[in-house]
């Protein structure tokens, strides 16, 4: 058989792979699976690029793909799963930089003329990738709380600016692809670095899960647009594959969150006035852990809706004892998981999971709500925005519409908190204030922790 038509074959076979573990990562249960078929499919794309070349560009491949499996293994170490977000982040934004380089390099081998196909395709690259490599950094600097980032930023009339640097950077890419010249690739690189640092710096940190499924896509978007100028049908369609389901995954995103994909794309984040704290505050009813073990001893069933507090707190062991001690009394234990909780889409899910907390007791938003008025205790752990009854009630709240957990409708609700402190949309939550609602203020990981004893020595 020909080597060329042996390669092609085996790119087949790994786009093959590709979609069938995407397709089988759509359930818990064989999401492992299908993140090994993904491995599997690269391991043979890689391969069959390896043979494809000649022997001293095959040693610099080994010696990339060693030294980045060093460094994974080191990250994935190292990085606890509260930091997963942040890690994701900055995969992300390292997938874009990795096509702005390989299609620079491309414009530097020498003899090589690029069609004007490739031309426009390394254009699309530079810009996809910058715009990636820069926002993401910004994220991960949002999501890790540096001082830097905190607090959302916005030049004077940011939607000009950003419109001036897009036209701009069509206009470098034209000049580029009709000059072909490569020196102006580097200009493009820089302007759409500071399009995607603009862009992702002034939106808030409650539209983190959406901006990071966002630049998913682009990383895949950037890795489609670098397989067209190095010609790599593999390349072409993984990015092609990463690209469409972030895309949707960052729609199902804005919907958890009532907002539109282009809010999130100009970096907008409408902003809305609320009742001032200390009216909607006025009534808060605080307990202790043995006032809540005691309505525990009496629940036939509990929800537990974690929230961001939970990470940060690293309760999920605490929380999964808690709920076996429950389950041992014969009370029935779910944990209803909002799509947005958290600092990316499924990190709720990723934390319980690390606890051994079965997939099966892991109930999304819209399967729970219907049902939330049979609870008889539902225990809110660091959870604020999601479950805000001012999405219901307040037109002018910055959170109207958005779904949220309706834990207000359970006949009795713990909400575990250190403050009466507000979410990321900054505004304050009634439902602290409700009649059925009693604050526990403490660390999450300690406040189950003394719950559990308090049962334990009942």
């Amino acid at each position: 058989m020909d080597k060329l038509l042996f390669i092609k074959i085996v790119y087949i076979v790994s786009a093959v792979l590709f979609m069938y573990g995407l397709k089988r990562m759509a359930h818990p249960r064989t999401a492992v699976r299908g993140n090994l078929y993904g491995v599997l499919g690269m391991i043979l794309a890689v391969a069959a690029t390896m043979w494809s070349d000649d022997v001293e560009q095959v040693s610099w491949i080994a010696g990339g793909i060693f030294g980045g499996a060093a460094i994974g293994t080191l990250l994935a170490y190292l990085i606890q799963m509260t930091a997963m977000p942040q890690l994701v982040a900055l995969f992300n934004g390292f997938g874009g930089l990795a096509s702005v380089i390989v299609a620079g390099a491309m414009l530097l081998l020498p003899g090589n003329q690029p069609s004007t196909s490739e031309w426009v395709a390394t254009a699309l690259t530079g810009i996809v990738g910058s715009v990636t490599f820069l926002g993401s950094t910004v994220a991960f600097g949002k999501l890790q709380e540096l001082d830097l980032f905190k607090n959302p930023r916005r030049l004077p009339f940011p939607h000009v600016v950003n419109s001036m640097l897009f036209v701009a950077l069509i206009g470098l890419s034209i000049l580029m692809i009709y000059n072909q010249d490569m020196y102006l690739y580097v200009v493009i690189v820089l302007v759409a670095s500071l399009l995607g640092f603009l862009l992702v710096n002034s939106i808030g940190g409650a539209d983190m899960p959406v901006v990071i499924a966002l630049l998913n896509s682009y990383s895949g978007l950037a890795a489609s647009a670098t397989g067209f100028v190095i010609s790599n049908n593999v390349l072409i369609i993984s990015g092609s594959l990463v690209g469409a389901s972030g895309i949707i995954l960052t729609r199902l995103m804005c919907q958890a969150m009532n907002r539109s994909l282009v809010n999130v794309l100009f970096g907008v984040m409408e902003s809305g006035s609320g009742d001032d704290d200390d009216d909607v505050y006025s009534d808060v009813t605080q307990t202790a852990a043995e006032e809540v073990a005691m309505m525990l001893e009496f629940a036939q069933r509990v929800v537990i809706v974690p929230g961001y507090g939970l990470a940060v707190a690293q309760a999920q062991h605490a929380v999964q004892n808690l709920g076996q001690l429950l389950e041992e009394q014969g009370t029935t234990v779910e944990y209803a998981i909002h799509p947005v909780a958290g600092r990316m889409p499924g990190h709720m899910n990723v934390l319980l999971a690390e606890a051994d907390v079965e997939y099966e007791k892991l109930i999304e938003m819209d399967h729970i709500n219907p049902t939330m008025n049979t609870v008889d205790v539902a225990i809110v752990i660091g959870a604020n925005d999601v479950v805000n009854p001012c999405s219901r009630t307040d037109k002018n709240s910055p959170i109207y519409q958005m779904p949220i957990i309706d834990v207000d409708k359970a006949r009795a609700v713990i909400v575990i908190k250190r403050s009466l402190s507000p979410g990321f949309a900054g505004i304050p939550n009634p439902l602290f204030a409700l009649e059925n609602t009693s604050m526990l203020f403490g660390d999450g990981k300690q406040m189950m922790l003394e719950i559990t004893s308090a049962m334990q020595d009942a």
